[in-house]
């Protein structure tokens, strides 16, 4: 069987194609029909049946293929001409077959700004257009979309390049492309296309797993697509779619122990051991001043733990220590961020150069989760005094909380560079420090002797971005990460709460069973009596229950997004320990000034309105590439930025204010005596 047509288009415009229907009702895939077009630059063939390879090896088959053949554009030395077509058909087959040949001419095959357009599309059946740049547009966004989530689907533009890559399996060889169920928006710039057009292919996939659907899928249904290109303003555009402690007394309660002095008990009587300061020039900066492990008062032993067994403790009990040391204590906090920030940040902004680069040298828009819908490319780029009244002041934590928010916005702007599943933890790295330095400031404000050191609040941010690490890898699907981490976080809850409770003095070591057991044994059950510490064991019991809530909770369901999961963690439990903060103030008639009032005022407005916008969800790395693109929506202010964009700008504000409160919540007290201000 051998047939050769001619077709003669008189003239063929630039605006005009020719599209090539054929079907044959042979299903023999050892005789295949084949098809192959001639024209003057280039050459296009296929078989029919169609034939396209799956996952696993699965073949579907294809009797109906339409093609639209590659334009030839006149040049403007020459008038449009008639254009001469070769068809022929060709089949080894020892018997006949019958099939049909329909050549039709486009009337609608080039684009228009601003004016939708309908039309239909299956994988051996796909679909290419052209779009001209008008004089006054720069840029242009492509929205594509669909009436059904299904089948899965590639979006592709391609430079006016003969022959046209708009096949499943060659679609990825040129341009740049996006997979695809119901949305898809493609940001392209005329200076990117020397000739000021370029083609916007669609294809089918014969699957649909890519984009995350079943497999496999209805194969020989129709899809039905709507496409507008939408003017870009030319006015700029960028794209946005960051303490060891002494060893637990063997007795804790006051009344029936012969040991601790009877003034230990008493509620507002403070210890008359005097302090001994260094002497003058003695501030070096020797390891053992740099580093308070080692208490400088005189009794450091004894002292230290009849001071701290107190039924009511005053600032000045926990404020004892030389103020040069317990400064450069603090002033570690800022030195080692600031090294943590330059080791993290280096290979963080290579590996987002990376990124990029094989973003535009494979043109594969699914490596980065945008809201495309508003995404705006840019260049290559697809963001003290210290006296004895008031709290101590002593700034290192402020600094490195500084450092860290600073760190925070240079890594989330390397992460909007190309947000994905692999780089998510740059995002929220910073965030987990924010918020347990945070936490340790506010606690330092009334123990600034008994803080944790430096080294030992890094090392356990370091766990905890190494938990986050490993649940972003294993956990989605294996449950023995989750049994594991919620021992892991119930444990550290009840170590954490008891340090908390007991001032630093539970030593955690092969003994702290049996001090443990005689503490329950002495306070529990020979007296009956209510916890020594009321307060603090209410604030420990509330903290657990919301831990242990958040462990079984993350058991049961574990949530796919096990960085957010650790970062309401460390929220929750800065939100408890403020409000208990703020409670036990007012209990102990203290005030709250304007501006700090007004400042927490202000923190929630403005985390309410932030967190408004967080959760109008654009995108999701969770997902693929083409389900997170369902997400994306038009930008809402100024025609320039998405939602995201406001959660970041009042997010920014709202972390100014909260550090604003931390920073003026204990103004009220510059003027009273530390040995009237209490411990809580």
């Amino acid at each position: 069987l051998l047939n050769s047509y001619i077709f003669c288009i008189c003239p063929l415009y630039l605006v005009d194609a020719v599209r090539v229907y054929v079907n044959s009702s042979s299903e023999n895939l050892q005789y295949p029909v084949l098809f192959v077009v001639r024209q003057q630059k280039g050459v296009l063939s296929w078989q029919v049946p169609l034939i396209f390879r799956g996952l696993y090896q699965r073949t579907y088959n294809y009797q109906e293929v339409s093609r639209t053949l590659c334009p030839t554009e006149p040049t403007p030395e020459t008038r449009p001409s008639d254009q001469i077509i070769f068809v022929d058909i060709a089949s080894m087959a020892p018997f006949n077959i019958a099939y049909e040949l329909l050549v039709t001419r486009l009337e609608n095959f080039q684009l228009e700004t601003n004016k939708a357009f309908n039309f239909t599309a299956s994988p051996s059946q796909p679909q290419y257009f052209l779009y001209r740049f008008p004089q006054d547009v720069d840029s242009v966004i492509i929205n594509v979309v669909s009436d059904a989530a299904y089948p899965c689907s590639v979006v592709s533009v391609q430079d006016i390049v003969c022959p046209v890559y708009d096949l499943d399996h060659n679609v990825e060889f040129n341009g740049v492309y996006q997979s695809m169920t119901k949305q898809a928006a493609i940001t392209v710039q005329r200076k990117d296309f020397p000739g000021e057009q370029f083609f916007v292919v669609f294809v089918i996939k014969p699957e649909d797993y890519a984009c995350g659907g079943s497999v496999p899928s209805s194969i020989h249904g129709k899809l039905f697509w709507e496409v507008d290109l939408i003017h870009q303003s030319t006015w700029g555009s960028f794209i946005l779619a960051v303490h060891r402690g002494a060893e637990l007394l063997p007795c804790l309660s006051p009344s029936p122990c012969s040991g601790p002095d009877e003034s230990s008990s008493s509620g507002g009587r403070q210890l008359s051991s005097p302090e001994r300061r260094p002497p003058a020039g003695s501030d070096t900066d020797s390891s053992v001043e740099e580093e308070s492990d080692f208490d400088t008062m005189p009794e450091i032993e004894s002292d230290k733990n009849i001071i701290r067994t107190k039924v009511f403790l005053y600032l000045s009990d926990l404020s004892r220590k030389d103020r040069r040391i317990v400064s450069k204590k603090y002033k570690i906090y800022f030195w080692n961020i600031i090294t943590i920030a330059v080791f993290y940040a280096l290979p963080v902004i290579q590996l987002v150069i990376t990124y990029q680069t094989v973003v535009n040298v494979t043109g594969n828009q699914d490596i980065c989760y945008y809201n495309f819908l508003c995404a705006h490319p840019l260049g290559v780029l697809s963001s003290a005094l210290f006296q004895d009244y008031g709290i101590p002041k002593h700034f290192g934590l402020f600094y490195a909380m500084g450092i860290a928010l600073m760190m925070e916005g240079v890594l989330s702007a390397c992460y909007h560079v190309c947000p994905n599943y692999s780089n998510f933890q740059f995002d929220t790295s910073f965030m987990y420090m924010i918020a347990g330095l945070c936490m340790l400031k506010l606690y330092q404000t009334r123990h600034p002797d008994i803080n944790a050191s430096a080294y030992s609040a890094y090392a356990s941010f370091a766990v905890v971005i190494s938990l986050a690490v490993l649940g972003v890898v294993f956990g989605k699907n294996d449950m023995w990460f989750w049994v594991i981490f919620s021992m892991i976080h119930v444990l550290a809850s009840l170590a954490l709460s008891t340090q908390i409770y007991y001032m630093g003095r539970f030593k955690i070591d092969v003994g702290m069973f049996r001090r443990a057991v005689m503490v329950l044994y002495t306070d529990c059950i020979q007296q009956c009596s209510r916890p020594m510490y009321m307060d603090r064991m209410v604030l420990l019991i509330v903290g657990n229950l919301v831990n242990w809530s958040f462990a079984i909770f993350g058991l049961v369901y574990r949530p796919r997004d096990f960085a957010s999961y650790i970062l309401g963690i460390f929220i929750c439990n800065l939100l408890l320990y403020l409000a208990f903060y703020i409670i036990m103030k007012l209990r102990s008639s203290e005030k709250l000034l304007p501006i700090p009032m007004f400042c927490i005022v202000a923190t929630a407005v403005v985390w309410a309105a932030a967190l408004y916008f967080f959760f109008q969800t654009l995108s999701s790395w969770e997902e693929t590439p083409a389900e997170s693109r369902e997400k994306n929506r038009p930008c809402i202010l100024l025609g320039f930025f998405d939602d995201h964009d406001v959660w970041h700008f009042l997010s920014a504000a709202a972390l100014f204010f909260s550090f604003l409160v931390l920073l003026t919540l204990d103004d009220d007290l510059d003027t009273v005596r530390r040995d009237k201000i209490p411990v809580f």
